[in-house]
């Protein structure tokens, strides 16, 4: 008698160095299993925000901001979180700004439905979001199109040398605040997935940073494909900012974390319902 075929499940995560470096043993089948078999989609966060509220895929990464909006369909993976222990998304601007000169601004923003985002109007509510590409923000700052930008991924470690100036650090403030880490983007599964299948795919997930973490040099290769022409040392740095003991288990930090950003979320109306935090291993 022949054993099933593997259930094919779709697992979309963004083009970035460091889900690149957690999905590695995954993409390149290192970490494989009898009972599932992996597809990968790559699309930027806030696409996959997006899709997560339609249900689209077995397995995506998205923003923590976004769970309150898909936590009907998705429960959240204990494996893959990306977690700013004191450092984060920084709102930056040409010239020097004191924080509440931020006041009444102009920012561009990655998307609404982004952790940074919502960190950013958890720090100053008022200002004008402008929706902007993440990786045309920068450009919009240098522009003058906008008073101060919102980065995220790989910007953080660059945006000084192309002449700009940090105002506020979101991920230090959040430490300093309350405590705990910032939680940005986690993976999620589809709740109508059979409970062996989701207990599977996160055994999958956790050996494949697993993996990567112990093969560091190859992983690393294969994320920097991604790094969009980042030079090696700073691709390095960031996947070692954002894959960290956090990324292989969430523990018990990581749930108290978002529970707090996301109940702050909700008591400043800027989420419309209250949620507990909901993860499976």
């Amino acid at each position: 008698m022949t054993s099933a075929a593997p259930l094919e499940i779709v697992s979309a995560h963004s083009p970035d160095s460091d889900d690149a470096f957690m999905f590695y043993g995954l993409a390149t089948k290192k970490v494989r299993s009898p009972k599932v078999s992996f597809r990968h989609v790559l699309e930027d966060i806030e696409t996959l925000n997006r899709r997560a509220m339609e249900g689209q895929y077995e397995l995506s990464a998205i923003s923590y901001h976004a769970y309150p909006y898909v936590a009907d369909k998705y429960v959240l993976m204990a494996s893959g979180s990306s977690i700013g222990d004191g450092y984060g998304p920084s709102i930056i601007a040409s010239r020097p700004m004191e924080p509440d000169e931020l006041k009444g601004k102009r920012i561009a923003v990655p998307g609404t439905l982004t952790t940074a985002y919502l960190a950013c109007k958890l720090y100053q509510p008022d200002f004008e979001a402008v929706v902007t590409r993440f990786d045309k923000i920068t450009d919009a700052v240098r522009e003058r199109s906008v008073d101060a930008g919102l980065i995220i991924h790989e910007a953080q470690l660059t945006f000084d040398r192309e002449g700009f100036h940090r105002i506020v650090d979101l991920g230090r403030w959040f430490k300093t605040s309350y405590g705990l880490p910032l939680p940005l983007g986690g993976n999620v599964l589809l709740r109508s997935l059979d409970p062996q299948i989701q207990s599977e795919c996160c055994r999958l997930m956790r050996e494949s940073i697993q993996y990567a973490l112990d093969n560091h040099g190859e992983a690393l290769q294969y994320a920097l494909q991604f790094a969009r022409d980042m030079e090696p040392r700073l691709a390095e740095k960031f996947v070692g900012m954002y894959v960290n003991h956090y990324t292989l288990d969430a523990g018990e930090i990581v749930p108290k974390a978002a529970q707090k950003l996301l109940d702050m979320g909700y008591e400043a109306g800027l989420i419309p319902r209250r949620v507990t935090v909901e993860f499976v291993r």
